[in-house]
């Protein structure tokens, strides 16, 4: 096995200057032209011009970048792009990079639209095809600079001229022109080829670890005991054995391993569904799209059912997939007439009827006019990493780290180059990370016995996802204490994160991983049981944890009183708490479960103060109770309420600890 031990260097471009020194264009106010080719999605379009740079410092044509509709206009050219906020400015950065020498002028406008020369640029200023180039004032503008204005003479330069980025800042600190690598003189890494029980002289690409990190599946290309005569992709897999190295893989059985191309583009938390690429015929054949496997009682694998995507469609030949852990929201690499250019990742999501919804491109913060794959979305949901040409790189494709801003999948975050380390002057790609957050697997072929290998890394600080605590367990009947399959409802107290788990004894113990600083509850329902909801909070893990969780439900049993958990009321009142709603709405969901049931609700307070009054008060809030549950849309004919006052005491006691338990709300279920 060989290794290669690198000192770990972080990305620390200067474009992360302090937002209040440097402003990258946020918007195109209005331009001459733009290349347009019916062939093509939104490659060279104005819009390129905004935020980063594509190429820097490696200058070359880009499709991410503003091109005119042709190389050479008598009329000239221009472009006017505006910033978030006016600032006096000292400087101003133009990335050429491509037909550097075509710009005759820069001009600033004001918050009033006034235009106001910086600099005037000869004929030959440019001394390469690709350069920055700086306007550097000699005392800050005398007025707030709102907007910048281009101005091409496109018959300077032979062919076509393009502007990659506009920048502006109010301080000397040049806007630098390459990218700074930082060592870390105490951070030495591992870049392990995964060796020759993995890896061979024929392509292996598309790692996937299983959740407990002990199996991994990959994709071999061309291999000899590949099946069929043409050998397309297939699916191994290898085991993780005690001396926690990996055993010779093999090849994965049929019905997921055809004689047409087969990979595995994701494993859920629970080990228990697989991601698939391709749509699977009953006959053999296959199509564009992407299925699921189910691991069924037996240990075998179901037939691939496909994913039914409204108006999917993909011009590109290839497409990649990643499955949330969820389970509701699918990331895609696709190809169409909007796409920025190449292949953009686009987000689908589930729908009630089995479906997903038509994808929808994630935006211009990740995707570029140049391809993006191989997205990968890691176990903690919200952390995304993906191979591009159309950021900047060390090579001609490199893995990138993203993260969710918000719920709508549409938000991320400027997407960070991992580093060096992992990514090469080559094409690097398929990058995925284990639930534990310990190592990090990608495709490369640096150094590979042939074609593309398989590595691992331990995964630096920089780039880990969030921490996870791993949940398994049982659903047990509280008084047999037998296995109960039930269906368990995870959801963030601070996100509207969801995920739904079918918990089958026969399949083993239900399991899923969940961010540890996220606290979330636990909603387990059961036919014949009351719902329960736990509570769950790991804020203080720094690191990967696992959870054991035994969860005992209660039959439901007709006639007989439950008193409602957490069911509060201030002393004296019968205004129900916030905090009371969820025990609340475990009464209505087992009444939106079960048509044919009933409640009776009864109210008692304790025997201290005047009868009469807590007679009074008990009906009071039996009443809100029912009221509360006639709002949630259950029929009043289905609820009975009863006030006892102090009449009906668990506690004779004068001790307050022991009145306290009087205080109390019961409810029962019964048939009419």
């Amino acid at each position: 096995m060989r290794q290669f031990a690198l000192v770990i260097v972080l990305l620390c471009s200067l474009f992360n200057l302090p937002a209040q020194s440097v402003q990258w264009a946020s918007k195109v106010l209005t331009f001459s032209s733009e290349y347009t080719d019916p062939l093509l999605g939104k490659e060279y379009r104005a819009l390129h011009i905004l935020g980063r740079p594509s190429k820097y410092p490696k200058f070359a044509a880009s499709p991410s970048a503003w091109q005119s509709l042709t190389p050479d206009n008598p009329g000239g050219e221009f472009i006017i792009v505006s910033f978030d906020t006016a600032k006096v400015i000292k400087q101003v950065a133009i990335f050429e990079n491509f037909g550097a020498g075509s710009i005759t002028r820069v001009d600033a406008l004001d918050e009033n639209n006034r235009l106001f020369l910086l600099k005037e640029f000869p004929n030959g200023y440019a001394l390469a095809n690709g350069q920055l180039t700086r306007v550097r004032l000699a005392s800050p503008t005398p007025f707030k600079v709102k907007s910048i204005k281009i101005t091409l003479n496109s018959m300077r330069v032979q062919g076509y001229s393009q502007i990659d980025a506009i920048a502006i800042s109010d301080v000397d600190t040049p806007i630098e022109d390459r990218i700074k690598l930082e060592v870390d003189p105490n951070a030495y890494l591992v870049k392990e080829n995964l060796g020759t029980a993995i890896n061979s002289k024929f392509n292996e690409i598309c790692p996937v670890v299983s959740p407990d990190g002990k199996k991994l599946y990959f994709t071999r290309w061309k291999h000899p005991d590949n099946l069929g005569a043409n050998k397309n992709q297939d699916i191994w897999v290898a085991n993780l054995n005690d001396k926690q190295q990996w055993d010779k893989a093999s090849l994965f059985p049929s019905p997921i391993n055809n004689d047409e191309n087969n990979a595995v583009c994701g494993i859920s938390p629970n080990g228990k569904t697989m991601l698939l690429n391709n749509v699977y015929g009953k006959d053999g054949q296959m199509e564009k799209g992407v299925s699921l496997s189910f691991l069924l009682r037996t240990g075998e694998w179901s037939f691939p059912k496909p994913i039914r995507i409204q108006n999917f469609k993909n011009k590109s030949e290839y497409s990649e997939y990643t499955l949330a852990p969820n389970g509701k929201v699918l990331l895609m690499t696709t190809e169409t007439k909007d796409s920025y250019g190449g292949k953009d990742i686009y987000v689908s999501f589930l729908k009630a009827d089995d479906t997903w919804t038509e994808p929808k491109n994630i935006g211009s913060s990740v995707n570029t006019g140049e391809s993006e794959s191989t997205p990968f979305i890691a176990p903690d949901g919200q952390t995304m990493y993906f191979s591009s040409s159309g950021h900047v790189g060390y090579g001609n494709n490199d893995i990138f780290l993203t993260r969710r801003l918000d719920d709508s999948w549409l938000n991320w975050s400027v997407p960070e180059n991992v580093g060096p380390v992992v990514n090469t002057n080559q094409w690097d790609g398929y990058f995925t990370v284990s639930a534990k957050g310990d190592f990090a697997y990608f495709s490369s072929v640096e150094n590979s016995m042939g074609a593309e290998d398989i590595y691992r890394i331990k995964i630096p600080d920089k780039v880990k996802p969030q921490t996870l605590v791993q949940v398994s367990g049982q659903v047990i009947n509280q008084l047999s204490k037998l296995p109960v399959a039930s269906k368990i409802l995870v959801r963030s107290r601070a996100s509207a994160d969801t995920m739904q788990i079918d918990y089958d004894p026969y399949l083993g113990d239900f399991s899923f991983m969940w961010p540890s600083k996220k606290p979330f509850y636990l909603e387990i329902k059961s036919k014949g049981f009351l719902m329960k909801r736990v509570n769950l909070d790991f804020r203080d893990q720094i690191s990967f944890s696992e959870s054991k969780q035994i969860i005992g439900l209660t039959p439901l049993e007709l006639n007989k009183q439950f008193k409602v958990p957490n069911l509060n009321f201030a002393q004296s009142k019968s205004e129900i708490s916030k905090e009371s709603f969820a025990s609340l709405d475990e009464i209505v969901s087992i009444l939106q479960d079960n048509e044919g049931l009933n409640v009776l609700i009864e109210g008692h307070t304790d025997n201290q103060g005047d009868w009469d009054e807590n007679l009074k008060l008990s009906n009071e809030r039996v009443e809100q109770v029912k009221g509360y549950l006639i709002k949630q849309g259950i029929e009043s004919s289905r609820i009975q309420a009863k006030g006892w006052g102090g009449t009906k005491p668990l506690s004779t006691s004068t001790a307050e600890e022991k009145r306290r338990l009087n205080r109390r709300v019961e409810f029962s279920f019964y048939v009419k």
